[in-house]
């Protein structure tokens, strides 16, 4: 299978299935001398760790993490990082009739006609454990940018139509939320739709908005490796990301170019800020100083209760009621998951930018 790799300078390579033994990563590029503990990584991998709520699926995993290599006396050494997560608590049973027919909105139907072949149990690699890895390779990205001064802070913007109130908001809250909402009054309420569409044996989905404070201007490339297009690149390989915007977005389509453009100015200190941030922080691919803002659409979770149509390998049309252990909304659990590949792909443009300058080039290597 090409594809489970992601980065040019930072890239991590991800593998396991649902149902297999394990899930894990690889990360090459990472430079040596950065502390890291499985305790940081086990904190990222906790916000998206299942059965912690009533609300994300039941099934009970630790998602303890194992160090592998490329770490020796608390410090990073350079070469490559691998981490794993044993799988403890699968109940393939639970998948065995899903052999023989194709569940919708799942990748069954698309992986069997692309290798003939599928792991059924839980999806396989299309499941959304695969993204342990990812949040794995975050941890350690995310640690690398807070020594540069850069954070990455994601957050459920929406659920099933119930939205934040920005004026209610507060970074404290998120936490205190079993659905990552900064506006607890929003949360409050989506509490109530979720029971409701618990008891209906349905699904929803929702929008994730993330802010990436501290950029400097000038990384990303101008032409095919712009920062926007790495950054929606990363946020729609997550397998429930059905769209992303960046800044005003679609709204951009029903403004002016005076209502849209962003006025500069220079601040009291003399640096290039700006009065507005419909770009989210990018221009021409490139960042632009300020924060970088895009928010991500989490369709609702596939696997639901209720009686669905479908089609068998036999070539009958058939009704099905889809076993398991499901999640009735993905959004809590991709916020951290967005936040880490924002965090990987980050690290990974300005590794690229580096080499953009000559004087930075003289600076790095002269000896004086």
């Amino acid at each position: 299978m090409a594809g489970s790799t992601f980065g040019s300078m930072f890239r991590i390579t991800t593998w396991g299935e649902s149902h297999g033994d394990g899930i894990g990563v690889v990360i090459d590029g990472c430079p040596a001398g950065l502390s890291v503990n499985e305790e940081m990584i086990q904190a990222f991998l906790d916000r998206r760790r299942p059965g912690q709520t009533r609300y994300t699926t039941q099934r009970k995993e630790a998602d303890t993490v194992k160090i592998l290599s490329g770490i020796f006396e608390g410090k990073t050494t350079g070469t490559p990082i691998s981490m794993a997560v044993m799988n403890t608590n699968q109940i393939s049973r639970d998948y065995s009739e899903i052999a023989g027919y194709y569940r919708p909105g799942h990748a069954d139907y698309t992986y069997d006609t692309k290798y003939g072949f599928r792991d059924y149990r839980g999806g396989g690699r299309s499941s959304g454990r695969e993204t342990i890895g990812r949040v794995a390779a975050g941890a350690i990205a995310s640690a690398i940018l807070k020594e540069l001064g850069i954070t990455v802070c994601a957050y459920t913007k929406s659920i099933g139509g119930i939205s934040i109130d920005y004026s209610k908001c507060s970074k404290e809250n998120i936490f205190q939320s079993p659905f990552y909402m900064p506006d607890l009054e929003a949360s409050a309420a989506t509490e109530v739709l979720m029971q409701e569409k618990i008891k209906e044996l349905n699904s929803v989905g929702g929008i994730i908005e993330c802010i990436i404070s501290g950029v400097p201007a000038g990384i990303g490339e101008p032409v095919f490796e712009k920062l926007d297009a790495n950054l929606g690149k990363a946020i729609l390989s997550i397998g429930a990301i059905k769209g992303i915007e960046f800044g005003s977005g679609f709204l951009a389509a029903e403004k002016t170019g005076i209502e849209n453009n962003d006025p500069y100015f220079y601040s009291e200190t003399g640096k290039v800020e700006k009065r507005s941030n419909n770009a989210g922080g990018i221009l021409g691919g490139i960042s632009d100083g300020s924060e970088i803002v895009f928010r991500a659409a989490v369709k609702p979770t596939a696997s639901i209760a209720m009686n669905q149509k479908t089609i068998n390998k036999e070539g009958e049309n058939i009704d099905i009621r889809i076993k398991g252990r499901h999640d009735p909304v993905i959004v809590p659990r991709a916020v951290v998951v967005v936040e880490s590949m924002a965090a990987v792909t980050l690290l990974d443009m300005l590794f690229q930018s580096m080499t953009s300058r000559m004087d930075s080039i003289v600076k790095f290597f002269r000896k004086e």
